[in-house]
């Protein structure tokens, strides 16, 4: 694996566990009010596309960064859902 993927990676572990703490918030408050609909469908439609682009071009940092960040996408969008 070289340096450069290496950083892929790490970026994409970053920029996937920014999510992170909203889905723990909204999990323990059980509540998501303050949290846009609008928002998280936007937000799950770039991140499909990148996903399909990242499948594209086979680029293991953006397929896995993207699939990161769908997966807490969609928790969201279920917390979204589930505690309206």
């Amino acid at each position: 694996m070289s340096g450069i993927q290496i950083l892929g990676l790490a970026a994409g572990t970053i920029t996937s566990i920014t999510f992170l703490p909203q889905v723990i918030k909204i999990w323990q408050t059980k509540s998501a009010k303050d949290l846009s609909l609008a928002m998280l469908g936007l937000l799950m439609l770039g991140v499909s596309m990148w996903l399909a682009y990242g499948i594209l071009i086979m680029d293991a940092a953006i397929i896995y960064t993207n699939s990161m960040v769908l997966v807490m996408s969609f928790i969201m969008l279920f917390f979204k859902l589930k505690y309206k």
